[in-house]
């Protein structure tokens, strides 16, 4: 698999990959954050942000069009003994604590939600079980605002489950206070018609330490922009994705780690495979190390993984250093099909072609699937990994 290089958007190598890997810098490009809609003009895919999405497929949610219909999602809550659950309104200080909107869509979230759901986690406080989170479509369009607050030396895993079917644009909070420890598992398992666009904002308090595993299965549109910032030194953030593109779907990770204090690290590696006609998965990672943040270390990589021919992935890291006092800066990324001499060794040693791919997948996978540490998600991962390949051969 070799490393991805400047290839023009929109140009195709071998094989009727299309790979797109730029240097640009996009963090400065886009509108000042705001949670006024009115402060951003409505998007129309020539803008740096937006030039990968497909604005028609959003059902409106770029342009003010989409309002709240139908069943909508149903939000449910099991929480370990000691974990505070809340449904409050926007007066509440918590909501936008993390993060402000950066684009229409998160804006256009956060004034038309009814009620934001905040789940707390009182300072010094271990939980031994995860906190689950099941965010169902039950049909129709609607604007959630979620929010995740951990005290002081608190610990916990939390579990965002997506499923069902739905039009859906919100806005995630993480708030981790000093020395804290949060894991956030993020599941887009939606059905095939479903549309998910949604902002995550995790501000990381001094000495704390953030992980978010997203994955991403399921839906016609899914596009997430995880961003993370720190609150004093010391914050550590791990943030690991994967993603599977079937046939026609449209899935869209954009990142954003801003070192905005000193002696903060961060490490992002997100995994992709895609097969199909018109499967498209974007990746944009950016990492911003501002003047003040010194002794910053941090990296992220992207691997894509096409299956079949008519994929198209579009990979573009960005790095921005405004010091050169630190300890470390680097990004890769890289697309490619599979391994022609791993499948000769093991179809050499008498495992079927379908077996082989099937093992060469699981493996490429594997230390994204480790990093969530909760069997039961592992084990259901793996199972819809096999059957997207499955589906393939079919």
């Amino acid at each position: 698999m070799a490393e991805a290089q400047n290839i023009p958007v929109g140009s195709t190598t071998a094989g009727s990959i299309a790979v797109a890997a730029e240097s640009t810098v996009a963090t400065r490009m886009s509108a000042p954050p705001s949670f006024d809609v009115a402060d951003f003009p409505v998007p129309h895919g020539r803008e740096e942000e937006w030039r990968f999405t497909p604005l028609e497929r959003l059902r409106g949610l770029h342009d003010g069009t989409a309002a709240t219909t139908g069943n909508g999602v149903k939000v449910e809550v099991k929480a370990p003994e000691g974990v505070i659950v809340e449904a409050v309104g926007r007066d509440d200080a918590r909501l936008g604590k993390a993060g402000t909107p950066v684009d229409r869509v998160a804006a256009q979230a956060y004034s038309a939600f009814e009620k934001a759901s905040v789940v707390t986690v009182p300072k010094e406080t271990v939980l031994t079980e995860p906190i689950r989170i099941s965010v169902h479509g039950e049909g129709g369009t609607r604007f959630g605002h979620q929010v995740i607050e951990l005290g002081a030396f608190a610990e916990a895993v939390v579990v965002i489950d997506h499923t069902g079917d739905a039009v859906l644009a919100a806005n995630v909070d993480y708030i981790l206070g000093d020395g804290a420890k949060l894991t956030v598992v993020s599941v887009q398992d939606w059905d095939e018609k479903a549309v998910h666009v949604a902002q995550h904002n995790a501000l990381v308090g001094r000495d704390a330490s953030f992980k978010s595993v997203v994955v991403t299965f399921g839906g016609d549109v899914v596009r997430l922009h995880p961003r993370v910032s720190y609150a004093g030194p010391g914050g550590e953030a791990e943030l690991f994705g994967l993603y599977f593109t079937d046939q026609g779907q449209h899935q869209e990770h954009r990142l954003l780690v801003d070192h905005n204090v000193p002696h903060c690290k961060s490490n992002v590696v997100y995994k992709g495979a895609l097969q199909g006609d018109d499967a498209h998965a974007v990746w944009i990672g950016d990492v911003l190390i501002e003047a003040t943040a010194e002794g910053t270390d941090t990296y992220e990589m992207n691997r894509n993984l096409v299956l079949t021919d008519g994929a198209r992935v579009d990979s573009v890291p960005n790095l921005e250093i405004e010091t050169g006092e630190i300890v470390g800066a680097g990004h890769a990324s890289a697309t490619g099909r599979f391994d022609d001499e791993q499948l000769f060794y093991l179809m050499a040693r008498g495992i079927p072609e379908h077996e082989a791919r099937r093992l060469v997948v699981r493996g490429f996978f594997a230390e994204l699937v480790q990093q969530i540490g909760l069997p039961d998600i592992e084990e259901r991962l793996i199972a819809r990994i096999e059957e997207e390949l499955e589906a393939a051969v079919a």
